[in-house]
């Protein structure tokens, strides 16, 4: 992998080479220039190149010498390479080497991770795992330090918890450029303690607070008083009121469009509609799954979709790039084609399809047409990494048996509903009437009430809670995943009792991952045995069994699109309105626990 260069390093170099005093490494010559500063497109430009950073924009004629490779960009639209500013790379289920593989053919240069899905399992050492691997990939990967681990302390049951010391300590790293999303917003409102000083270890080290405010406030206090505290952006927001709100405050929205949070849609309508100015607007995509990458693409895909809603290309590319640099403070060496800026750039053959090309990284031709045009080393994970399943007893289908209490003497009982909605992170707290049979409740299939349980698989104590869940459509068996946002417990839905405890002992046994039971039969299985969030395989392995895992989710019955996004989610304690842990039912509005029977 070719060495990066600080800029003060290479001052002298970037001179030379302007002037023509030395020779280029590498001149992009003739493209059609996207200049994201200027918001234009400006034609026959060339672009010189050495150390892995620009050091000409306009006419580089006299920049090129004999050993001075020349890249004919005729026809093509150079733009800087696409910047990812927030996502879960556990989320792709891939290592990050493997994630870097699937994303830069689609002209993905740079990343703003967030490891705290790792974090909730294997604390500081996961993160650590991470960030090394991010360093033996060209893929500019950038980490934000996980600032809610756990997400709500007395309310669920994690791998690891991360203290202020922790935080702190990893924001005094140069590898970490700002806070993981701040998810306890009601604890920044409320003026906690602990969860400030989280955030003045983050001010003071001057790093980037990233954030998670998922509240319909349209510019009310609340809103303002988490961007006063520091918030810098949020890919929370799912409507363009409250994008609207956001951008006005000074706050970047992060506009996502993931494998299940398809919000391009509805939050673009903040610059279509409204017609403002962009420059707070960006583009992430938050969690992908390895089947998405691999056929629709990642930030090439993204802004496609924002085209598609009404954006011009170069603004929908502006919100995948500079506006992304500016974010997090890095405009200094990405996001722009520039003078002294890294030469991470992307060639595009068709603009509107926002169609790769090429895609270049610190001046090196790293994938064309689709392909990788290097190779990297595999993977491999020590085995602590591997045995996070501390479940010691096999469940049973006594462990799924509801039973109402002893002195309720109706036919029917009330019981606390999450309604799920699809595509969207959020939930819905509802209410549903359930029959009594020999003292116990089952799921009930007409009213497509099905039972959900969360088991802790971190502590040994295999603590569980119930409820019931609706939207899902399962006609029969039952699905059971570790990728449970955010603590990663074993998450299991069913119509039975019977293929709930199997769902659930195929994946103790499995190390972890997603799978699909239907009748006493295992129907898809995606092992993903690294902290029960990720699998060594390649991208193309793993996105083959996510496909036969949505396929095995259509079998027994759900219409959903990509369902186990959805399913992620039902434990996430911090998002609106009703969410169920290890610990019990949470009312996510109220912050308070509620009993599986309405009474």
């Amino acid at each position: 992998m070719t060495k990066r260069y600080k800029r003060s390093d290479v001052t002298q170099e970037l001179v030379l080479v302007a002037s023509g005093a030395k020779k280029a490494d590498l001149v992009i010559k003739n493209a059609n220039l996207i200049n994201v500063n200027t918001a234009e497109i400006i034609p026959h430009m060339d672009v010189a190149i050495t150390k892995g950073r620009i050091a000409l924009v306009g006419d580089a004629a006299h920049t090129i010498g004999p050993k001075t490779k020349c890249i004919d960009a005729t026809g093509l639209y150079l733009a800087p390479g696409f910047i990812d500013g927030h996502i879960h790379v556990e989320s792709s289920m891939l290592t990050v080497k493997e994630y870097a593989r699937a994303v830069m053919p689609h002209g993905t240069t740079a990343i703003m991770m967030d490891p705290h899905e790792i974090a909730n399992v294997l604390g500081t050492e996961g993160i650590g795992l991470m960030i090394q691997e991010g360093k033996e990939v060209p893929l500019n990967v950038y980490t934000t330090m996980p600032s809610c681990v756990p997400a709500t302390a007395d309310l669920e049951t994690t791998g690891a918890s991360l203290s202020l010391r922790d935080i702190a300590h990893g924001l005094s790293q140069d590898t970490i450029i700002g806070l993981g999303e701040m998810m306890n917003y009601p604890a920044v409102l409320s003026g906690d303690s602990n969860v400030h000083g989280i955030l003045k270890a983050t001010l003071d080290r001057h790093k980037t607070i990233t954030g998670h405010y998922c509240v319909p406030d349209e510019g009310g206090p609340g809103l303002n008083a988490y961007i006063a505290a520091g918030a810098n952006c949020c890919h929370e927001t799912t409507r363009h009121e409250d994008a609207l709100a956001k951008m006005r405050l000074g706050m970047y929205v992060q506009i996502r469009e993931g494998s299940g949070w398809c919000d391009v849609k509805e939050t673009i309508k903040a610059i279509t509609e409204h017609q403002v100015d962009s420059r707070f607007a960006c583009l992430v995509s938050d969690d992908t799954h390895p089947d998405t990458l691999l056929s629709v693409g990642h930030m090439d895909y993204i802004i496609r979709r924002a085209i598609e809603e009404g954006v011009r290309p170069v603004v929908a590319i502006q919100m995948a790039t500079i506006n992304a640099a500016e974010c997090f403070g890095l405009a200094h060496d990405l996001g722009s084609v520039s003078p002294g800026k890294w030469a991470d750039l992307v060639l595009l053959s068709d603009l509107t399809k926002v169609t790769v090309a090429k895609t270049i990284i610190n001046g090196q031709v790293v994938a064309e047409n689709g392909q990788l045009k290097m190779t990297l080393p595999s993977a491999s994970y020590p085995e602590f990494a591997k045995k996070t399943m501390h479940i010691y007893e096999p469940l049973t289908v006594e462990n799924f048996k509801i039973a109402v209490p002893n002195d309720y003497a109706e036919s029917t009982i009330p019981v606390h509903v999450i309604g799920i909605i699809e595509a969207q992170a959020g939930t819905l707290h509802k209410k549903g009437m359930l029959t009594i049979k020999e003292g116990f409740v089952s799921s009930d299939i007409s009213q497509d009430l099905l039972k959900v349980a969360v088991i802790d698989r971190h502590s040994g104590t295999q603590s569980m809670s119930m409820s019931f869940v609706t939207g899902f459509g399962i006609q029969e068996g039952a699905v059971a995943s570790t990728v449970a946002h955010d603590a990663h417990n074993l998450c299991i839905i069913g119509t039975n009792d019977e293929d709930m405890a199997l769902a659930a002992n195929t994946l103790v046994d499995a190390g972890g991952g997603q799978v699909v039971v239907q009748n006493g039969k295992v129907l898809a299985l995606n092992p993903l045995p690294i902290a029960g969030l990720m699998s060594e395989d390649p991208a193309t392995v793993v996105a083959k069994r996510v496909a036969e895992i949505d396929e095995a989710w259509k079998t027994i019955g759900c219409p959903l699109h990509s369902p186990f996004m959805t399913m992620a989610l039902l434990s996430l304690a911090v998002i609106p309105e009703l969410r169920l842990t290890n610990k019990g039912l949470v009312d996510t509005v109220n912050f308070v626990a509620l009993p599986i029977f309405d009474l």
